[in-house]
């Protein structure tokens, strides 16, 4: 009971961390960017500036939980040097218009790295210059094993929930031609349970809660890991996208937790990890985005039909059970084959009634059919891949 206690005090002190508060500005930021953008392509918001912070928690500090039994169950431990250099990496890392640098293979691969670099160099005086020096006395076993539980971590939240409000954007084709694109920008913070050896902590703080194991004192900390993930697609439906790397994330997770085994044996294997960690990483990045970018664009003008870029929350689109990619063949009974035509289609029966016949994921045809009332959206808030600048109403 006394360390359940001590663990909710820990996790308490989440919230006195710097990064937290970085991490809820780089998400303004980043949600500001966005809106802006969506403004300029459809005149309209599409989802409030704020979207990005509300995932911000959420699954993350679950996620944090379960990580943090692992850690304890495995023994792991870093020093407050350790926790300093991470911090300061992540710092680095957390441009204020992307999140893509901020994958734990990135930030630990680099920290491991920085065992070996900064001790050697020395960093700075007094504090700064302790802190670089216990860089020299880190675990490497401890940092190999986080790093894979927190890549599993990432893989796991892309895949089940970094298609969660993907933004959609009008972008230029290689051939010039207007194409839909959705970009899913997610930070995610996990808050891990870590032991930090000796009295570096309480030494400061003397309220700051501890745990002795045999005759080796521990100090409770709750670091706030970030996990960020940026992915444009175009070639095919965000959620078949994402959830391909996603798995692809998960799978490298599970790897690197197989081969952190060795380290129990070789620590310097650790290195070896980290490389692994960064280069596989960033493989699966660029690939992704090769072979989008390589593919035809699945967001674009069509011979038959208008497809569906992206549906404003709580629209009567929304609410008929519209689905992004899917495409409107008719409007009231109007063969349509581009947007003017839909907004054509669309007073046919004075807006009263509105009746959609589309072709869902699997090419079924189904009808979509809702009462308009004069308060709702006026063009029931589905966007399109279209020159919203040639129209005059703020929204489609």
């Amino acid at each position: 009971m006394e360390v359940v206690i001590e663990i909710l005090k820990g996790a308490g002190k989440l919230f006195i961390h710097p990064l937290t508060y970085l991490f809820l500005l780089v998400s303004f930021f980043v949600g500001l960017a966005r809106v802006k953008r969506e403004r300029k392509n459809f005149h309209v918001r599409v989802f409030d500036f704020i979207l990005e912070a509300k995932y911000l928690f959420f699954p993350g500090i679950i996620i944090g939980v379960i990580l943090s039994i692992c850690t304890v169950l495995v023994g792991t431990y870093v020093t407050i040097g350790t926790l300093v250099f991470v911090a300061l990496i992540t710092f680095l890392l957390s441009g204020p218009w992307t999140f893509r640098w901020l994958s734990p293979a990135y930030v630990l691969g680099v920290t491991i790295f920085a065992t070996l670099v900064i001790p050697n160099v020395g960093i700075g005086d007094g504090i700064v210059h302790t802190w670089s020096l216990e860089l020299k006395d880190a675990n490497l076993p401890s940092l190999t094993f986080l790093l894979a539980l927190l890549v599993v971590a990432e893989g796991y939240l892309i895949w089940k929930f970094g298609v969660k409000g993907t933004s959609p954007a009008i972008i230029k084709s290689k051939r010039g031609q207007e194409i839909g694109a959705h970009f899913s920008q997610k930070l995610w913070v996990v808050p891990v349970f870590l032991l930090v050896p000796g009295d570096a902590i309480t030494s400061t703080f003397s309220w700051w809660p501890v745990l002795t194991v045999g005759q080796t004192s521990f100090s409770l900390f709750f670091v706030p890991f970030a996990i960020g993930f940026s992915q444009r697609i175009q070639s095919m439906l965000p959620s078949a996208s994402i959830s391909f790397t996603g798995k692809r994330v998960l799978f490298l997770g599970v790897g690197l937790v197989l081969v952190a085994l060795v380290t129990l044996v070789v620590p310097l294997f650790s290195f070896v990890v980290a490389a692994l960690a960064i280069v596989v990483r960033q493989w699966i990045s660029t690939k992704q985005r090769l072979a989008d970018e390589n593919a035809a664009p699945f967001f674009t003008k069509k011979s038959e039909g208008v497809i569906i870029l992206g549906i404003i929350p709580g629209s009567p689109a929304e609410k008929m059970g519209l689905q992004v990619g899917e495409l409107i063949t008719k409007v009231n009974g109007v063969p349509v084959s581009e947007v003017a035509k839909f907004y054509a289609a669309l007073q046919v029966n004075n807006r009263a009634f509105c009746k959609l016949e589309v072709l869902d994921y699997s090419g079924e045809v189904r009808f979509a059919q809702r009462a308009l009332y004069d308060n709702e959206h006026h063009e029931l808030g589905i966007l399109f891949v279209h020159n919203y600048k040639q129209l005059t109403s703020e929204a489609v």
